[in-house]
């Protein structure tokens, strides 16, 4: 039986005087674990040389759903032990002890992961998203292709102008996305008085956050308690341009979708899966949402494959 990594959290400072909370399953000598306290690189300071810890398989940079702290959970950080992979992650701006980003896009995440990956002196990783954290994978995986070796995502949202996709087709709640589509005041309006849709999720979605992903639920309240603005800007990022185009990505690039999927519905995994060259898609027809991220362990797989 694999036990839990401790996990190390440091804040990483960039030279825009912007903050990112760092998350490593690769635990840096003289910094506390998941206990809550945190260490400081200061200005990309990187790893003292005399205590890197071991090379694993691969690295995988993980990029968190909406609304997530960044903080790695422990059914991901079971299976990436029981496979030798080590595991990063960061909370995006206004998440997770992350410095605000206003005006942010999706392809502003890629320099963001540079310099993550700067810091801990990584060359090459692999990405992996779910959710709202999909199409910020994608623009690692677009944008860093020296970086970069290969991309998973579950459960992710396609570009707004995805030519030929009905982007609101199948969600049971629209509202969030389509106020954004309105402008940043509409948006925070509607923030004021929105309320979770028990419709967006499917029997196996609350069994799973009953189950193994209860720490999924822990961290999402986390998140939402420490404000909206990371949700928000995230959902602005999604229905504008992107900052790059899909069709440009080279790396292997696994979507998976639930067929079952009420937040972000089947066609959006489907239209990815077109749109990318290289891309396979796995359509898991039984998944909502949340039993979705039930295939990171294979997903972890895949990456070891394609990497």
């Amino acid at each position: 039986m694999v036990s839990v990594p401790m996990v190390s959290v440091q804040d990483l400072r960039l030279p825009d005087g912007r903050v990112l909370r760092v998350h490593d399953s690769a635990p840096v000598p003289g910094v506390a674990g998941d206990s809550g306290a945190t260490g400081e690189w200061g200005d990309l300071g990187g790893y003292d040389p005399h205590g890197e810890p071991a090379p694993a398989r691969l690295t995988v940079l993980w990029q968190h759903g909406s609304p997530q702290t960044g903080a790695l959970l422990n059914p991901l950080l079971v299976a990436a032990a029981q496979r030798d992979i080590r595991l990063v992650s960061y909370g995006r701006p206004s998440y997770g002890g992350s410095t605000p980003m206003p005006g942010r896009t999706v392809a502003s995440a890629a320099a963001d992961v540079a310099a993550v990956l700067d810091a801990l002196q990584l060359d090459r990783v692999a990405v992996m998203g779910a959710s709202g954290g999909g199409p910020h994978a994608l623009a690692s995986a677009a944008l860093l292709p020296d970086r970069v070796m290969a991309a998973a995502c579950l459960a992710a949202i396609a570009p707004f102008d995805a030519d030929g996709l009905d982007f609101f087709a199948g969600m049971a709640s629209d509202g969030a996305l389509r106020a954004a589509r309105a402008g940043r005041p509409a948006r925070e309006h509607y923030q004021a008085t929105a309320e979770f849709d028990p419709a967006s999720f499917v029997e196996r979605d609350y069994a799973a956050l009953k189950g193994d992903w209860a720490s999924l639920g822990a961290d999402v309240g986390e998140a939402s308690a420490a404000g909206p603005d990371g949700l928000i800007d995230d959902d602005m990022a999604f229905v504008v341009p992107w900052g790059f185009d899909v069709a440009t990505i080279r790396v292997p690039v696994l979507i998976v979708q639930g067929g079952r999927d009420r937040v972000v519905p089947p066609g959006h995994g489907a239209w990815l899966a077109r749109a990318i060259p290289n891309a396979q898609l796995w359509d898991c027809a039984d998944d909502g949402h949340i039993s979705i991220l039930t295939e990171c362990a294979p997903a972890l797989d895949w990456l070891l494959a394609h990497s």
